[in-house]
């Protein structure tokens, strides 16, 4: 079952009447620490809904143009659940830079590759051939389990975890292929976190370089971006926005149907019995915001749309985009380098629905 968190009454009570010795533990057990330093109406409205929550929730956001962020628990260690995927997109991208790796590499799908667990592939009659885009794209928009092995035998589970050190992530780990036997000894750690591990705070560093298109180790945010390099993002955000899982972050911010203009919300979803997450890039019309929410150790272990976890983040992501900007989103900005980076020629990467 999910841990309780203590509601601010019941802390402020406690330090009122234990002794001094003890009032730094009951500081800590405050989540408004959490939040120092924001405005206090975003506090205010965070604090509630992270408290009320049956399990346990670690979340970070930041708004790229004006350096506002808020966390809560940003560098725990978390199970990433399917979230886990946007470290196999980031290394595509990078190969399919390098000249490693196409967008239409030929990739097969042979008897026995089908995995349980969510996508379409594991239906699929065999042997069947794909490219890599294809799969790429099952793998973000519907979390295809099998699409996103295919994806991880093709690219390499060493190159993505070598990728992963290049961005200079310190907790962030893809153990292994979904479904299938490791291949290798397994990290002590690895049974805790199944798929994957990570922080908020990383994972939002994973989707602000796709964003903004930095494939370089050290981008200047200042230089265009290359032709190439936009259209591979442009790639890639297409797959993003088109999420087909959109009960969590984009639940209460696209109030009008998106399909016709294009969605303000690129995301990626991690759902497991106990866990819920959802890491997106979310277009505000003050400027562009990276949400990065994860909840687990859930005592709501169901797979209705009304899931405990899935409604915690979108209050909180409703919270944060309200906050910072009041007028709502819009998918205009949903380009790569998200209207912060120049692009090399205004016909590169044209936005995408």
């Amino acid at each position: 079952m999910g841990r309780m968190i203590l509601r601010p009454s019941f802390s402020r009570l406690a330090a009122a009447i234990l002794a001094p010795a003890c009032a730094l533990t009951a500081a800590v057990a405050q989540p408004a620490a959490s939040h120092r330093g924001l405005p206090d109406p975003l506090a205010v409205q965070l604090d509630p809904i992270t408290q009320a929550h049956h399990g346990k929730v670690a979340l970070y956001a930041t708004q790229l143009n004006t350096g506002k962020s808020t966390g809560y628990h940003p560098d725990e260690v978390v199970q990433t659940a399917s979230v886990i995927k946007l470290t196999v997109l980031y290394e595509a991208m990078e190969q399919v830079r390098a000249g490693k790796s196409h967008w239409d590499d030929k990739v097969n799908l042979q008897p026995g590759d089908g995995v349980s667990g969510s996508g379409i592939l594991l239906f699929f009659d065999t042997p069947q051939t794909f490219t890599l885009r294809d799969i790429l794209t099952l793998m973000v928009i519907m979390s295809d389990n099998t699409a996103t092995n295919l994806a991880i035998e093709k690219l390499g589970l060493d190159n993505v975890n070598a990728r992963i050190a290049w961005m200079g992530l310190k907790d962030t780990h893809l153990y292994k292929k979904i479904g299938k036997p490791a291949a290798e000894p397994m990290p002590a750690d690895q049974p805790k976190f199944g798929l994957g591990k990570t922080t908020p705070r990383e994972m939002a560093a994973v989707m602000e370089r796709i964003g903004l298109c930095e494939l370089d180790q050290k981008a200047d945010r200042s230089a265009p971006i290359s032709d190439s390099d936009a259209a591979i993002c442009g790639v890639t955000m297409k797959m993003l926005r088109n999420q087909f899982y959109r009960d969590t972050i984009p639940r209460y911010l696209e109030t009008l149907d998106s399909t016709e203009s294009g969605s303000g919300i690129a995301s990626k979803t991690g759902s497991l019995n106990a866990v819920r997450n959802d890491v997106a890039i979310v277009a505000g019309k003050t400027g562009p915001m990276i949400i990065s929410i994860f909840t687990y150790d859930n005592a709501d272990h169901g797979w209705t749309a009304d899931n405990e976890g899935e409604l915690t983040i979108a209050k909180l992501a409703k919270a944060i985009v309200e906050a910072w900007s009041p007028a709502g989103i819009d998918g205009k900005i949903l380009v790569p380098g998200l209207g912060l980076r120049p692009l090399q020629s205004n016909s590169a990467a044209p936005p995408s629905k």
